[in-house]
């Protein structure tokens, strides 16, 4: 019997038309256009005004099918991550569904924060390599601005909007070649904002975020090149979750990655949470940078506290 594989065969994305950048914040808040991309890389980000997490959802689901070539009804499951849905319930791959009429498909959500698309693809990967599904679409929406207080300067500085999406469909050639996903649920203090709570925004203790970030991405992409006989000069990308330019400045310094092979668009987009992921795969996608069986390592970490590992091959469209 043949082994079935995941392949990521169509992506897509979409950010919202407005676009905050640091000029605007220093209106706001006591920052600096200087203070923030010194600390962050940040220049701007995209908030949504007038539009929900579903709508943005809905766009980026959208191309990820026409670059694919596949219709609703061909898609088995759907998977969306998020940690900000416009309802407990109805879930939003519910909503995708509904707008799409992918009548055929179930649906559920999951909530690993950042890393959540991470998280997707690996439990994508386990339904097709079981036969259960053939294609599969995740899509991680995200919109932080509900979350985020605009009066801590913090942290209104890093968030912004967006969505991202693949098509995962079956195949012969190996694509999802090895993942790692991992929680650290004692750590859930660092990274958090609470449905209940008088306080609603997100509130984070930097320095121990960035302290985790770096350590848990080193051992994460270490352990995926060991497992697979791999070194740093067979992966032709990088793709870290887009939290904060310095913490993937210096895992790419200490890892020995040049700089050239890590995807960074974090300068333009600020954090997307889960969404960050799959929309640099579908910017890269439509620039033209991924090859047929080009080793990508994807890597995320966030609230939870939770981290993830992906070593994908690039499969040709």
């Amino acid at each position: 019997m043949s082994i079935i594989y995941l392949q990521i065969k169509g992506t897509g994305s979409y950010l919202p038309q407005h676009v905050l950048t640091n000029q605007d914040l220093e209106k706001m808040v006591d920052t600096s256009d200087e203070w923030i991309t010194e600390r962050t890389g940040i220049k701007e980000r995209h908030i949504a005004k007038g539009i929900s997490t579903a709508y943005m959802a809905i766009k980026a689901s959208q191309k990820a099918m026409d670059s694919a070539g596949v219709t609703p009804d061909e898609i088995d499951i759907i998977i969306a991550a998020t940690i900000t849905p416009d309802y407990l319930t109805p879930s939003l791959s519910c909503l995708v569904q509904k707008e799409f009429g992918a009548d055929s498909a179930f649906c559920f959500d999951i909530n690993a924060a950042c890393s959540g698309f991470c998280y997707a693809l690996d439990i994508a990967d386990l339904y097709i390599k079981t036969g259960r599904a053939k294609t599969i679409l995740i899509v991680a929406s995200e919109m932080l601005s509900r979350i985020t207080d605009y009066t801590d300067r913090r942290t209104c500085v890093l968030f912004g909007d967006g969505a991202g999406a693949v098509i995962a469909r079956a195949g012969d050639t190996k694509g999802v070649m090895d993942s790692i996903c991992c929680a650290v649920g004692g750590l859930g203090d660092v990274l958090k904002a609470s449905v209940f709570e008088d306080y609603k925004f997100i509130q984070m203790n930097g320095k121990e975020v960035y302290k985790f970030a770096v350590r848990v991405n080193i051992e994460t992409i270490t352990q995926l090149l060991s497992n697979n006989n791999l070194s740093t000069d067979d992966i032709a990308y990088l793709v870290p979750h887009q939290a904060n330019k310095r913490i993937i400045a210096t895992v790419s310094s200490k890892l020995g990655i040049d700089s050239d092979k890590t995807y960074i668009n974090v300068d333009r987009y600020g954090n997307t949470s889960s969404a960050s992921i799959p929309i640099c795969l579908d910017e890269m996608n439509k620039k033209g940078l991924l090859k047929d069986g080009d080793k990508i390592i994807l890597t995320g970490f966030g609230g939870g506290l939770t981290y993830a590992g992906i070593l994908l091959q690039w499969v040709g469209m």
